[in-house]
């Protein structure tokens, strides 16, 4: 393998990376560096799965390329999450120590944006940005693109999974210069090779490790429990697994604020961790982790991106995500450094299917395992209860009251008094915890289960809630709410279950149903689903059931209503 030294870089570089114990490079550094320093490289593309050392791939060339003489902008990295971003930009400025005048800034939403401007008036040769927040800056006029030579798309598959394509297009479109452009991804999808065709001219590709999805550490699980069942279920591993330190990823922030809360309440140390934190908030629960202060962070995809945190012991899944690269991004952050780690699925009986999809696709054995029983979890429960009196402090309060009833108790022998206290205790385990968690699966790897899982493309960018969702498909659909369920909200589109028995004609009720605006609302079979663009509304009234008479349905709250055509 190649050291640092020889790939190009200048001296003050080879410097800081000698007194951070950097010498070899990993391959996705090996590979892009030269080309990156090389002048008659204008476009790149280098693919490279998470934690592969992507950051200093482009970041270590950029700062040798950009004049830190100059006041100008000279290079724009685009990052999915401000997590990510700012994580991205810590790291740039640790690996230019030795260049005073380098100054770079890192913008995103949900801080003050009068602080960002503020910063920004001084010189600033590079800038990590998330898309919105710098299409609001350029809109404000405190950036400028007019001088920027080097534009850097880091986890570009994660911005389009988060719906930021047309952010992505309005900031390529607003760079009038020459200037080349550096794509970081671990995946390739169709809508990337658009970016690539329309923004890129014939760029070198480098492809690192993209086939080894997987890591041999980690051990993948399963246990199927009915939906209603899965707080208690997590109790249950969490109390058998008391030295666990995991993240459990949830699909939306109100169920990931809900579970944690819920948990908190029980007594377990949890936060929660999602987009409508404040950045205080989410930096708390995050030196807390880290501080080893609690056993469960319960996080969504996308706040957890950009999240470094080593020594994982589980990841916990409260529902599969519905994208191949998410459970890997998701099971990833465990089995580290040659470290064990697990990764376990809550499903439902009739999820048996996606666990073989993500066997085949990713070449992997998943065990099938059990929620543990109230028999397993009696010694484990009362020894945590016993430590719980024993390192309980005595209030003055307690004092008193004691002095008050001790009367009561006398007669009594210590151990009278601790079998009647354990007998209570049993009792409320016995009456908190339920019954067998178990439920058996309709079989996994066959399609026996009556769901089908559908696609629309609206989202709650359009102000939808899942509730507001549920009840738009419910009854353009003309199906029961009960019929409808796991719904997963994106950005720009969403995904949701519908029983098997009230598919005919379901896709055709939403045909030529249009948000104002002119946005063509689309339903389709989530593995028969087009571009998310629509093909248009049809022509022609809505056609309801009886006879072919037309009515009118009522539309999601959101951004305007929805109308037919």
């Amino acid at each position: 393998m190649n050291t640092f030294k020889s790939l190009g870089l200048s001296e003050n570089l080879l410097e800081v990376l000698e007194k951070m114990g950097f010498t070899k490079p990993t391959p996705i550094q090996e590979q892009s560096i030269p080309l990156l320093l090389d002048n008659s490289v204008e476009d790149f593309i280098g693919l490279a799965q998470t934690g592969t050392g992507k950051t200093a791939a482009f970041g270590l060339p950029l700062i040798d390329l950009v004049d830190a003489s100059s006041k100008e902008t000279q290079a724009l990295i685009l990052a999915p999450t401000r997590e990510l971003g700012q994580q991205t930009a810590k790291q740039i400025v640790e690996l230019s120590a030795n260049y005073k005048k380098l100054n770079v800034e890192v913008v995103y939403g949900g801080a003050a944006i009068t602080n960002q401007i503020r910063a920004l008036q001084k010189p600033t040769q590079i800038i990590v940005a998330t898309p919105g927040r710098l299409l609001d800056l350029i809109r404000r006029k405190a950036v400028s693109l007019n001088n920027v030579r080097y534009l850097v798309l880091d986890e570009a598959d994660e911005m389009l999974n988060m719906g930021f394509k047309d952010d992505i297009d309005d900031i390529l479109s607003n760079i009038k210069v020459p200037h080349n452009t550096w794509l970081f991804s671990a995946t390739m999808p169709s809508e990337i090779r658009k970016i690539v065709k329309k923004y890129m001219n014939n760029p070198k590709e480098v492809s690192v490790n993209t086939n080894e999805k997987t890591n041999t550490d980690i051990t993948h699980q399963y246990v199927v429990t009915r939906t209603n069942d899965k707080l208690s279920a997590l109790q249950r591993f969490l109390d058998m697994h008391p030295e666990m330190r995991g993240i459990m990823f949830c699909r939306t922030k109100r169920e990931t604020q809900e579970i944690s809360d819920q948990l908190a309440g029980l007594g377990y140390e949890t936060e929660a961790l999602h987009g409508d934190l404040s950045q205080a908030q989410r930096d708390a629960a995050m030196n807390r982790f880290k501080a080893r202060n609690m056993q469960l962070l319960v996080a969504t995809d996308v706040a957890a991106r950009g999240i470094d945190v080593s020594d994982l012991t589980h990841v916990l899944h409260h529902k599969l995500p519905d994208q191949l690269e998410a459970y890997t991004h998701r099971s990833g952050r465990t089995g580290r450094a040659g470290k064990k780690g697990l990764s376990i699925a809550f499903i439902n009986s009739r999820e048996g299917r996606k666990i073989s999809d993500l066997e085949r696709k990713l070449k992997v054995k998943f065990e099938a395992i059990e929620v543990p029983s109230i028999e397993d979890l009696k010694e484990v429960r009362l020894n945590r209860w016993a430590k719980q009196i024993l390192s309980m402090p005595v209030s003055d309060e307690a004092q008193e009251v004691f002095e008050g009833i001790k009367s009561q108790f006398e007669g009594m022998t210590k151990e009278d008094l601790l079998l009647k206290l354990l007998a209570k205790e049993l009792k409320q385990l016995s009456k908190s915890s339920g019954g067998d968690l178990n439920v058996a699966s309709s079989g996994k790897g066959k399609d026996n289960h009556q769901n089908q899982r559908y696609f629309i493309n609206i989202g709650s960018e359009d102000g939808l809630t899942e509730g507001d969702l549920l009840a738009f498909v419910s009854e353009v659909g003309d199906v029961p709410i009960k019929a409808v369920g796991d719904i997963a909200l994106q950005r720009k589109r969403a995904f949701f279950d519908l029983s098997k028995e009230h598919k005919k004609g379901f896709t055709e009720r939403f045909v030529g149903l249009e948000l104002e605006g002119g946005h063509a609302i689309k339903v389709n079979e989530e593995n028969n689903r087009n571009d998310e663009r629509g093909r248009g509304p049809k022509k022609g009234g809505f056609r309801g059931k009886g006879g072919g008479k037309s009515r009118q349905r009522n539309a999601p709250r959101g951004r305007g209503n929805s109308r037919r055509r």
